[in-house]
């Protein structure tokens, strides 16, 4: 269906999760099949318009000004081979989608911590996900890709290893991807969940943390998110109005409570969700906020983290503006290549670091000078703001040869990707 600024749902078909900078289209293209994509791609040709895409819209950076928006969310079918522990996941799927059409078979994606978010536009980042520390990264389990690219044709992208090779962790920019296959795995349960823990009473939770993952074998992929909690009903009542150090947790095996023991040594939670949980329903682990909002964010790469003791001051409770504090612990499968390597950079990176400001204003990037010495590169995916072309080529290990695709496959710049290279 087409849809323009005088058609009624304009705004609904316009809209994603972000909110900061939405999308202003001249024209809408909600699609439902490859063919529709590719109907989309060559109007944008013929009336010399710029194109962009979006399926849940979380990772949204600028909205486009007039163009074409195609809009996935009603393309969204899962085919599962349990046989081949395999999924072909159209363009608009979430990560709810593919959780609710694999749990049948006691199978798991790579997926994130938020269920919402659109699943191909995650893994064409890179895809850091609930297990990536055992499986590595979702981008490095991908089998095939299907793409419409910005001169209208549809293509199979592993017929061309420069393009198969960009697109699994080189972001938007190389062509609208209407289907992709994954592999699956033999995960019907998790060990996981997350423990709150006031940080006013228990400072030391980041740096035991910290300690805690040097520790660690490959089987645990954890997180901490450091935020003063506002104080209004929607928060759960033990946590309003507190500044919270919530570590996040998801164990593959048996001695998943073994293992957390150290955490549980810092003292009394100020709320436990931690437990045996369906991998259907992992998105409780992190439980992040599944309303539109307005937010913006910058990450870093680190090597580590010596910097933590900053943090209380510079995005503490006494703060000028709420910063949300994420940190993810890398290394084990993430610092591999896969059998066929692909574009995610570096790979050495123990940990990132994301500073999320809800809210129309600019990311706190202030809160991250002091991270300077360990930095060695940033990931795409957590970042919701405008970079320089410096900036974005901080995130890759080859830049000049995403580049170079990117000119081969789009020369005019059509596409409107959020981090276009």
């Amino acid at each position: 269906m087409v849809v323009t600024t005088t058609s009624k749902g304009y705004d609904e078909a316009r809209l994603g999760f972000q909110r900061r900078d939405p999308h202003r289209p001249a024209v809408v293209f909600t699609v439902t099949s490859a063919a529709e994509v590719e109907e989309a791609v060559r109007y944008a040709i013929d009336h010399d318009l710029r194109i962009a895409v979006q399926a849940s819209g979380h990772g949204l950076t600028r909205g486009i000004d007039g163009g074409v928006l195609i809009a996935t969310r009603g393309f969204n079918g899962i085919t599962v081979d349990a046989q081949a522990r395999t999924a072909w996941i159209e363009a608009g799927a979430t990560w709810r989608d593919v959780l609710d059409a694999t749990a049948p078979y006691g199978l798991a994606p790579l997926s994130g911590s938020a269920p919402g978010v659109g699943a191909i536009s995650y893994t064409l980042g890179g895809g850091l996900g609930l297990m990536a520390r055992r499986f590595g990264y979702a981008a490095d389990h991908v089998r095939r890709i299907e793409v419409v690219t910005a001169d209208g044709v549809r293509r199979n992208a592993e017929e061309d290893p420069d393009l198969f090779w960009a697109l699994r962790g080189g972001g938007g920019n190389f062509g609208i991807v209407t289907g992709i296959e994954i592999d699956l795995f033999d995960v019907p349960t998790l060990y996981g969940g997350s423990l709150y823990f006031d940080l006013a009473e228990h400072p030391t939770v980041p740096q035991v943390w910290r300690a805690w993952t040097r520790t660690v074998p490959e089987e645990v992929t954890s997180a901490i998110a450091i935020l003063p909690m506002p104080d209004i009903p929607q928060v759960p009542a033990p946590l309003r109005g507190k500044y919270v150090g919530q570590v996040q947790l998801a164990i593959l095996g048996d001695h998943g409570e073994k293992l957390i023991e150290p955490l549980r040594a810092v003292g009394e939670p100020l709320l436990d969700t931690v437990g045996e949980l369906p991998y259907v329903d992992s998105g409780r682990i992190f439980a992040e906020p599944e309303r539109p909002d307005s937010y913006s964010s910058s990450n870093v790469l680190l090597k580590d983290l010596d910097a933590l003791d900053t943090l209380p001051g510079l995005a503490g409770p006494g703060a000028s503006r709420m910063y949300v504090i994420g940190i993810r612990h890398l290394g084990g499968a993430l610092a591999r290549q896969p059998e066929i390597p692909n574009a995610v950079g570096h790979r050495d990176a123990a940990y990132s670091l994301t500073v999320l400001t809800p809210g129309t204003g600019d990311a706190g990037r202030e809160v991250l000078e002091p991270w300077r010495a360990s930095t060695i590169g940033r990931a795409l995916n957590f970042t919701f703001e405008n970079l320089t072309v410096e900036e974005v080529a901080e995130a890759y290990d080859d830049y000049s040869r995403l580049a170079k695709i990117r000119r081969r496959y789009d020369p005019s710049r059509r596409l409107h990707p959020n981090h276009p290279l």
